[in-house]
C-alpha cells in the first residue's frame, strides 16, 4: 500500500492514543501524521515510531494541509463541526462518535459484516457504538445462516467506555470518594443506566443499540431491545444476547457457525469468557452457548471483547485498512 498522510482527532483521549498503538502495531503506512485535541491538550508531545510528535489545536483551519484521510475521536460535537471541513477538502472521516451513525447517506461499518458498504460513503465512516460492534461480529454470521427474527440484549460494560474520567471515579471510589462522572459510586456497585434516559424510559446508549444493530444488519424490521448496565471492571465490555432464530438448527450447527466466523473465538464448557482474557486483543470471544428453553428457536450466547481495541480504536483502523487497499 503506498503511504498517506493521516490525521488523529483527539489524539491525547484514550481511544486516539490506542489508534496510535494500533497504527503501528498493524503497520500502516503513514508519511505524515498530524495529532490534533483541544486547546488544553495542544503542546503534548506524543512518541510514535521513534520520532516525537507535538499535539495541534484542532481548529478551522486544521485540514488545509495535505491530509487523505482523518480518525476522528473526539465526540459528536466535535465531529459534526469538523468533519464536514474536513471532507470538503477532500479528507475521508472516519468518526468514532454518535454523530453521524444514523444518516442515511454514512455507512456505519464493522469490516466483519458489512464492508461491502463502504464504497458508497460520501467521505464519511462512522464506526459503530462498542457494544454493538462486538455483538453484531457474532450475530451476523448466525443472521446470515439461519435468519434473526428477535433480540435481547444486557451489556456489563467497563468504566474505560466513559474515558479517563470514568477509570478515575472506580479508582477513587475505592477511597469513597464522590464520583464525578456517574449518577452513583461505581466502586462495588453496578449502574444500570449508561448515558441520559429518554421520555420512553430507555437510554441513548440502550437505543444506540438497538438502531445501530438494525441499521448494520439491514433489518428495519428486526424487533431488538437493549438494558445496558455500566460494571465495575476497568477495559472489556460483556453482553448477552438472547436470539430467536428463523429457523431451528441444533446448537452444533449454531457452534460450527461461529467458529467459521472472521474474528470470532468460541469458548466452550467448562471455559467461559471474561474481560480479563481480551484485554489487549482484537477477537470477539463467543460462550455460554445454549438454547432458549422459554422462546421457539431461541439461543443465549455471551460476548466479550477489548471495547477500546475491537470496540473503538480497532475497528476504526481496519476500516482505514480497507479504504486505502480499495484505493490501491
Amino acid at each position: 500500500m503506498r503511504k498517506i498522510n493521516l490525521a488523529i482527532v483527539g489524539a491525547t483521549g484514550m481511544v486516539g492514543r490506542k489508534m496510535l498503538e494500533i497504527l503501528e502495531e498493524y503497520e500502516i503506512p503513514i508519511d505524515r501524521l498530524y495529532l490534533y485535541a483541544s486547546n488544553r491538550s495542544a503542546g503534548q508531545v506524543i512518541d510514535f515510531r521513534g520520532s516525537p510528535l507535538i499535539v495541534h489545536t484542532l481548529d478551522d483551519f486544521s485540514f488545509d494541509v495535505d491530509i487523505d484521510y482523518a480518525l476522528f475521536s473526539a465526540g459528536a460535537t466535535i465531529a459534526e463541526r469538523y468533519a464536514p471541513l474536513a471532507v470538503k477538502k477532500g479528507v475521508t472521516v472516519i468518526d468514532n462518535s454518535s454523530a453521524f451513525r444514523m444518516d442515511e447517506t454514512v455507512p456505519l461499518i464493522v469490516p466483519e459484516v458489512n464492508k461491502h458498504h463502504l464504497k458508497n460513503h460520501r467521505g464519511i465512516i462512522a464506526n459503530p457504538n462498542c457494544s454493538t460492534i462486538q455483538a453484531v461480529c457474532a450475530l451476523a454470521p448466525l443472521n446470515n445462516a439461519y435468519g434473526l427474527t428477535h433480540l435481547n440484549y444486557v451489556t456489563y460494560q467497563a468504566v474505560s467506555g466513559s474515558g479517563v474520567a470514568g477509570l478515575a471515579d472506580l479508582k477513587h471510589g475505592q477511597s469513597l470518594a464522590a464520583p464525578r462522572t456517574y449518577p452513583k459510586p461505581i466502586h462495588n456497585n453496578i449502574l444500570p443506566q449508561i448515558d441520559r434516559f429518554t421520555e420512553d424510559g430507555y437510554t441513548k446508549e440502550e437505543l444506540k443499540m438497538i438502531d445501530e444493530t438494525r441499521k448494520i444488519l439491514n433489518d428495519n424490521a428486526l424487533a431488538v431491545t437493549a438494558t445496558c448496565v455500566r460494571v465495575p471492571v476497568e477495559n472489556g465490555h460483556s453482553v448477552h444476547i438472547s436470539a430467536e432464530l428463523k429457523t431451528n438448527p441444533s446448537l452444533d450447527e449454531i457452534a460450527t457457525t461461529l467458529t467459521c466466523a472472521p474474528n470470532i473465538r468460541l469458548i466452550t464448557p467448562p471455559d467461559i469468557p471474561t474481560p480479563l482474557d481480551v484485554e489487549g486483543h482484537d477477537h470477539v470471544l463467543v460462550g455460554r452457548l445454549r438454547s432458549d428453553k422459554t422462546r421457539k428457536n431461541g439461543v443465549h450466547l455471551f460476548t466479550v471483547a477489548d471495547n477500546i481495541r475491537k470496540g473503538a480504536a480497532s475497528n476504526a483502523v481496519q476500516i482505514l485498512k480497507l479504504l486505502m487497499e480499495a484505493s490501491q
